[in-house]
């Protein structure tokens, strides 16, 4: 199979159990999943179901008790630890529900992070990341520190952070789930746009129906497994 034509993201028999001191609770029993490439996934569930959790262990930042996770075909969890770092960097993107972006830094930096990281040379990083600021409404923005921006502000800034290595696939916990309802409502479409320009895939845990409603397809996350479509 080429490459263009392998799955953006495929899980097979994910498991994923934890002890509490008292009891061993399996949060992922056996779930499987494919992502085609440049197909919208939403998650949806209960709280406490896990679906941060598989997120998590979908872009290899946690490891399966049992189970494989192959992005663009490549068995990640086969990788020594600074081949699976590499490709963290390159081929997955995450957009959080806190945005988790470096304090210190401003938003031109923070998205010049990940492309520095990539081992692109300061001059490419920054051209390429006032591109995807200026896409995402941030141009005149860029000095800014997290704390200078506004909540809306700071998710664009996580979603241009994103999608800067142009990734195989975009996981996105919760990204509009800290946003009032107008500004949820920019970030959503700004963050399928933006999907929808770089072709990538992307898998998003939400408990917000217009968000699930705007994905390809929705899966219910219940007992440790993924159904189709939304619970009733």
């Amino acid at each position: 199979m080429s490459d263009s034509a392998l799955p953006a993201v495929e899980a097979s028999g994910l498991v994923r159990r934890f002890d509490d001191g008292q009891r061993t609770i399996e949060v992922l029993s056996g779930l499987d999943l494919v992502v085609g490439k440049g197909e919208s996934v939403a998650i949806v569930g209960e709280s406490g179901v896990g679906k941060s959790t598989l997120l998590h262990l979908l872009g290899a930042l946690d490891e399966p008790d049992a189970g494989s996770v192959k992005i663009g075909g490549e068995d990640v969890f086969t990788l020594n630890a600074r081949q699976l770092a590499a490709v963290r960097n390159s081929k997955v993107g995450f957009v959080f529900q806190f945005h988790h972006l470096l304090g210190d830094f401003d938003a031109l930096e923070n998205v010049m992070m990940p492309l520095l990281v990539a081992g692109k040379s300061r001059s490419r990083a920054r051209a390429r990341a006032s591109q995807i600021l200026e896409r995402v409404g941030l141009g005149e923005r860029l000095s800014h520190r997290p704390g200078e921006l506004s909540g809306g502000e700071q998710q664009r800034v996580a979603v241009a952070r994103s999608v800067a290595t142009e990734p195989q696939v975009v996981f996105a916990d919760e990204p509009t789930g800290n946003l009032d309802p107008n500004t949820a409502h920019e970030v959503q479409n700004l963050l399928i746009e933006i999907q929808r320009e770089a072709e990538c895939a992307l898998v998003v845990a939400t408990h917000s129906s217009a968000l699930a409603d705007a994905m390809d397809r929705t899966l219910t996350m219940a007992e440790g497994c993924l159904h189709q479509g939304e619970a009733a």
